[in-house]
């Protein structure tokens, strides 16, 4: 299912509080701290000429995180990077000194870091992010989980030090439940989806995904015309969306939200024109996305920039992870986990159907960048799914750049 967003404000300028912290100097800031970091190294960005010339556009780019920071996944980008700004931001207020990131190692700013406790909810990639920041500031973590987390997954966070708290229910239970720990515990919660009267941290979380778009905009001759994101609670798609639409403006790239059909709380927030909560049902394979509730700040911005809405159902988010591990032509194999390729999957879709390549303006001249948001994160789940280990996939990647 594909829908044009009709929304009132659709077309509107960001809220100027959105537009800060999108902005292109605040993108720039982000990467100016992430060239800090001993782990950092640009991730690639990808051509697929052989599947553009299947699909009928131009050009097709994959930027790929699936090794950003070691974590496998761009959310490396979001909750570490929010952790790191709350303990400067901290800091700044208990020495009084403007210090930054260069002065983390510092013993008085390592003190700052040892009494704060960062907690959050995850389906497994931003909790990750999150403990990993934890760790690298000295300070402590707590990660919540839902059922429906993976062993694997679980694992992975706790390589980081970071205590798992398991609750009953679904994602959006778990970010109920962590809050209200949080809260009356005194811990900051680095949530990747916002509510009334918590904006500011979500905010952070987003800004730090704006570094993956610089890094893909520099290494494309031309911007792209067609972009197409997956969303959960939106944060990813809000985050890209707004940054082009202020890097671009009224040229900026036609926009599409993806989302799995069995979580499709965006797409119904866009029908019903505000913010609702989704029914649960049977859950997705595409366990990154399963949300049902967006993002306040992530809908904001969404219904102002995003052209369109669209879901994607099961055996399209596995068809596509198979696909990117068995390229054709000149193509490089990806890595791409459940959720990673769904923003292709969704261009896979639409360039199947007349009536939504016209709706999108989608042609022989398109140029069009989604994102791999993670890599094989389960590796035992990504080989029952496509048949091969990650570590045979990945031994077939180009080293070519675009």
């Amino acid at each position: 299912m594909l829908i044009r967003n009709h929304h009132v404000d659709f077309g509107s300028p960001l809220l100027p509080e959105d537009a800060e912290i999108l902005s292109i100097p605040a993108a720039a800031e982000v990467e100016r701290m992430l060239s800090r970091r001993d782990d950092h190294r640009e991730t690639p960005l990808r051509s697929l000429p052989a599947l553009a010339a299947e699909l009928g556009v131009g050009a097709l780019f994959v930027k790929d995180e699936a090794h950003r920071l070691g974590l496998g996944s761009f959310k490396a980008l979001g909750g570490s990077y929010a952790v790191i700004r709350l303990v400067l931001e901290a800091a700044r207020k208990r020495t009084g000194r403007n210090v930054d990131v260069d002065d983390l190692a510092h013993p008085d700013i390592r003190a700052v870091a040892r009494e704060m406790t960062f907690g959050c909810a995850t389906d497994g990639n931003h909790g990750r992010s999150v403990a990993m920041g934890a760790q690298l500031v000295g300070a402590k973590s707590v990660i919540f989980v839902h059922q429906g987390v993976s062993r694997k997954r679980i694992e992975a966070i706790a390589q980081y030090g970071a205590e798992i708290v398991r609750v009953e229910g679904t994602y959006d239970d778990s970010v109920e439940f962590a809050a209200k720990v949080c809260g009356e515990r005194g811990w900051t919660v680095v949530s990747d989806t916002s509510w009334p009267g918590y904006e500011h941290i979500p905010g952070l979380v987003m800004q730090g995904y704006t570094a993956l778009l610089c890094e893909a905009l520099r290494e494309m001759v031309a911007p792209p015309t067609h972009v197409f994101v997956q969303a959960g609670v939106g944060g990813i798609a809000a985050a890209t969306a707004g940054h082009l639409a202020l890097r671009y403006g009224k040229d900026r790239p036609r926009f599409v939200v993806v989302e799995p059909a069995r979580a499709a709380c965006l797409l119904e927030t866009a029908k019903a024109g505000h913010p609702v909560k989704v029914a649960h049902g049977e859950p997705t394979v595409m366990a990154m996305l399963e949300c049902y509730e967006p993002s306040l700040v992530a809908w904001r911005i969404l219904s102002r920039v995003a052209c369109a809405f669209m879901t994607v159902d099961e055996e399209d988010a596995v068809s596509i992870m198979n696909r990117l591990a068995r390229p054709t032509g000149a193509d490089p194999a990806i890595v791409a986990g459940e959720s990673g390729g769904v923003g292709l999957a969704g261009l896979v879709t639409v360039a199947g159907d007349a009536n939504m390549r016209a709706t999108l303006g989608l042609d022989a001249g398109s140029r069009i960048l989604v994102i791999n948001t993670e890599g094989a994160t389960d590796p035992e789940r990504y080989e029952e799914l496509v048949g091969l280990p990650a570590s045979t996939v990945a031994g077939t990647l180009s080293v070519e750049r675009v």
